[in-house]
Parts: structure tokens; sequence; C-alpha cells
């Protein structure tokens, strides 16, 4: 069975479903064996729908402050990014991007 990044654990969904096991646990309802055992089951699961269900490509013009490249990941920090999609753009203050190997070392 391969492994997933936890990457999205951190966004916002992820957040709230680790605060949402944390209190079960607290609780008494679910073990943390089952909390660990959902947590890479969302890995899987955010990792496979957004390679296969999500087609939109964007160009992102800024100024590259930082990037680094550490465990085969690359990290970018880019300073007043703006996106530019299909019909529509978005600008921001700073935006971390964060890029992985379709497939994890070892595999």
């Amino acid at each position: 069975m391969p492994s997933y990044y936890e990457l999205y654990r951190r966004s916002t969904l992820g957040m709230a479903l680790t605060d949402s096991l944390d209190e079960l646990i607290q609780a008494g309802h679910i073990t943390p064996q089952l909390a660990i055992q959902v947590l890479g089951q969302f890995d899987k699961s955010i990792s496979e729908a957004l390679s296969s269900k999500v087609k939109a490509k964007a160009v992102i013009k800024g100024n590259l402050r930082t990037y680094r490249f550490c465990d085969d990941v690359w990290t970018f920090i880019i300073k007043s990014p703006n996106f530019k999609f299909d019909h529509d753009s978005t600008s921001a203050d700073k935006v971390i991007i964060v890029a992985c190997n379709a497939r994890r070392p070892g595999e």
C-alpha cells in the first residue's frame, strides 16, 4: 500500500478534521488508533481527488523570496503573487507553495 504525504492536514479542512478527531478521542468515542486510520484515509482521498478531479491551470507571477529543496520536497515563498486563471484572477500578500514528487522517496 503506498503512503501519502501529510501536506493537506494543515489545510482548513485537515485542521477541522484533526480538531474533530481530537474531540472524539477526548470524549472516548473513538480510539487514537482509529483517528490515525481516518487521517491516513484523508491523506489518500484528498491526494487522489486533487489529482483526478482538478483540471484548472493557473499562471502565477510574483516575487520569489525563498525556495528550498529538502527530502524531495520543494517549498517556495512568493510575495505579492498574482494568480491568473482562464476567466479570473486574484492576488495575495504572500503564498507558500509546497511541491512533492508523485512518488515518495523509496517507492
